[in-house]
């Protein structure tokens, strides 16, 4: 498949096209492309060509920023002006302002204490032909590089009999992420679809295959990043690359306090 490497600018996206069903979504994407747009930002996109133009797929991307829902649907919309149902977690749905907005635009509620009634829409979705946006990874990377993942891509894939997308998205994090937020212009963001993988198999191996190709698509992205980090700026880029990012195995770590510490103010919280 033909893929691209021009740099692609919010000032210069395809128009949108109004679809009944799915017009206050993509007045929502016209309001966050004026925002992104402020930001300057310098968007480059290889591998659109991969998302299919029509019917079910799932696209699995990795998640190290809050915009990740944002930019991640682009490419599609690049390819016929297409629409990505993401999968999120289900406190976002309950948020007085994002909640709202993910409803409007179909977005799929996952309880991670009982997954099965997301996976079954999910897996509806897929094969009423709609694109269904999935990060594997479950929660951000504060490593900056691709965490173990899930299989729960890989099993909806394999029942919607769909084709599984790998995505890698970098630049991201220096906008907002975990304990970052810098609203500076002109950052760089790039993103990289890849080939179909094959889903054929034992789901582990499959999601295994999966985690390698995010890993390979994760290099050839760092490979073309245009900005470099400096000193005193590291801490968006990978420690075994130079930067100050935590290692996975730190960032297991700090996830793991994170976790910890937001269970502790829950416990606090209801029984004060």
């Amino acid at each position: 498949m033909r893929t691209t490497d021009t740099p692609v600018h919010f000032g210069h996206l395809p128009g949108t096209v109004q679809i009944v069903g799915d017009k206050n979504y993509r007045g929502i994407i016209t309001v966050a492309k004026g925002a992104l747009k402020g930001l300057g930002l310098r968007i480059d996109i290889v591998g659109a060509g991969n998302i299919p133009r029509e019917g079910g797929a799932v696209l699995a991307i990795n998640h190290i920023g809050y915009l990740d829902f944002v930019l991640a649907g682009i490419p599609a919309e690049m390819q016929g002006h297409r629409l990505v149902r993401f999968m999120a977690k289900e406190p976002i749905f309950e948020h007085p302002v994002a909640g709202p907005l993910m409803r409007t635009m179909k977005h799929i509620p996952v309880d991670r204490d009982a997954g099965s009634a997301a996976f079954r829409a999910g897996v509806e979705a897929l094969k009423s032909g709609e694109l269904v946006g999935v990060f594997p990874e479950a929660t951000m990377s504060r490593s900056m590089e691709i965490k173990e993942i899930k299989s729960g891509a890989v099993r909806m894939a394999r029942s919607a009999k769909v084709p599984l997308i790998p995505m890698v998205l970098f630049g991201t994090q220096r906008v907002i992420t975990y304990g970052h937020r810098d609203l500076s212009r002109g950052k760089a963001i790039c993103i990289t679809v890849g080939e179909p993988v094959p889903t054929v198999g034992d789901p582990e191996q499959v999601t295994e295959a999966l985690h390698a190709r995010m890993v390979e698509l994760h290099e050839q992205t760092l490979a073309r990043y245009p900005d470099k980090p400096t000193a005193g700026d590291d801490w968006w880029w990978p420690k075994r690359l130079g930067g100050s990012a935590p290692t996975l195995e730190e960032a297991k770590v700090l996830e793991a306090e994170f976790v910890a510490q937001k269970a502790a103010k829950k416990a606090a919280k209801q029984k004060g």
